[in-house]
């Protein structure tokens, strides 16, 4: 069982031994990696540090002239993600751990982000208490906040480290035989405020033979399912919950991206399109939002999630949004409308119903589909029909696609 172990060795040498020592203890080999620069090792690696500059493209020379500590960071990650890749490449990866401070973490999570899910990645930071995003983006990645800095061993460094290795080997060692499932996997999208919806077209899917994904629409979920998407491991996609694009377009705080909504059109998988949870914009607790919302209307969803009605205008660009990215579609697609609401605060009574913000929703879509079926239903999309029509509507693509390479 073989983990890589990412390091500075210029500046975390006894930590990175310490670690190393503990990982061979609990039966790992460890193949070490530097990727220090500016400074002189103190331990020999398995993988040099010129072997990582090498894969990324430049030299180590190169960078001790250049003597910018930036630069050389950036040189590291693109090299370790390289040499990461290469080895995944010659025979699955085990397991990556890697420590340090922001450019240790800068390095390591870039070369466990080119590893798919499932692969152990475990990350001590001093970083892993704050916002963890940039570094975990959409994978498997745990972080370990190393309380004191990673300077030296002292009775709290040696406890956290310790644990690092006891729980990266137990997840090495302790992973299943066969991770494959038998059934075939497709994607679905969800906020608590379309959680109705898709639960009832999850359960029509699973009737029918499949494996459902359920990804929370909260901006790396998106991002989670393009990537497993963009991988090939998903058949076909029910993309219900959108919301994240609307925080893209409008300055939210759970956006996945621009590229968000487009993977299943690139590659050309079945996908069933709807507008849930459109009629909100995300934002932490109120004293965070931007002034110049100062006279929105907004649902205090708890202490920490406020959301903000999306305006007419605001509307018309999602839509359009979502038409011009459906329509590059190359495989089949439909747009689903529900024309009663487009979550459980855009119904009858709710302080989000707005009809002319849904209606410019709903035009800016049908204007700029360029082809694309749009079905509209007379329904809110909670509803049980709405929901068992999405899922029969991805059903009958699946089989068509079925069918289709059958012949």
């Amino acid at each position: 069982m073989t983990v890589f172990l990412l390091a500075t060795l210029d500046t975390k040498g006894p930590e990175t031994q310490f670690l190393r020592e503990h990982l061979r203890a609990h039966g790992c080999q460890v193949c070490l990696v530097d990727v220090g620069c500016l400074g002189k090792p103190t331990l020999t690696a398995d993988i040099s540090r010129e072997e990582v500059f090498a894969a990324a493209g430049t030299t180590h020379q190169e960078l001790l002239v250049t003597n910018d500590r930036g630069v050389a960071v950036a040189a590291a990650a693109r090299g370790a993600a390289q040499i990461i890749t290469n080895a995944q490449h010659r025979d699955p990866v085990q397991g990556v751990l890697a420590l340090g401070g922001s450019a240790g973490t800068t390095i390591g999570t870039a070369a466990m982000r080119v590893l798919p899910v499932g692969t152990p990645k475990l990350m001590v930071s001093t970083l892993a208490s704050g916002q963890v995003r940039p570094y975990v983006a959409d994978k498997d990645i745990l972080m370990l906040n190393s309380v004191v800095d990673l300077a030296g061993i002292n009775r709290i460094s040696r406890r956290v480290l310790a644990n690092a290795a006891a729980a990266m080997a137990g997840m090495v060692q302790q992973q299943p035989a066969n991770m494959t499932g038998d059934r075939p996997l497709v994607a679905a999208t969800m906020f608590g405020v379309t959680t109705p919806c898709v639960e009832r077209a999850r359960t029509v899917l699973e009737d029918a033979g499949y494996e459902v994904l359920v990804f929370h629409a909260t901006g790396n979920g998106g991002q989670a399912m393009e990537s497993l998407i963009e991988e090939g491991v998903i058949l076909g996609v029910l993309d219900l919950t959108t919301t994240e694009l609307v925080d893209e377009l409008v300055g939210g705080i759970l956006s996945a991206g621009p590229a968000r909504l487009t993977a299943a059109a690139r590659r050309g998988i079945p996908q069933v399109i709807s507008v849930g949870a459109t009629d909100m914009v995300n934002f932490g607790p109120p004293d965070t939002i931007p002034t110049e919302y100062s006279e929105r209307t907004f649902y205090h969803h708890n202490p920490t999630v406020t959301l903000m009605r999306t305006t007419v205008s605001e509307n018309q660009r999602v839509g359009a949004e979502i038409a011009r990215k459906v329509a590059d579609a190359k495989g089949p697609a439909v747009i689903l409308l529900p024309l009663r609401g487009v979550s459980s605060i855009d119904a009858e009574g709710q302080p989000f119903k707005d009809l002319l913000a849904r209606q410019a929703l709903f035009d800016a879509i049908k204007e700029n589909t360029a082809g694309v079926p749009v079905v509209e239903m007379d329904q809110h999309i909670n509803d049980e029909l709405f929901a068992v029509t999405a899922a029969e509507h991805l059903l009958a693509m699946l089989q068509a696609e079925q069918l289709d390479k059958a012949d």
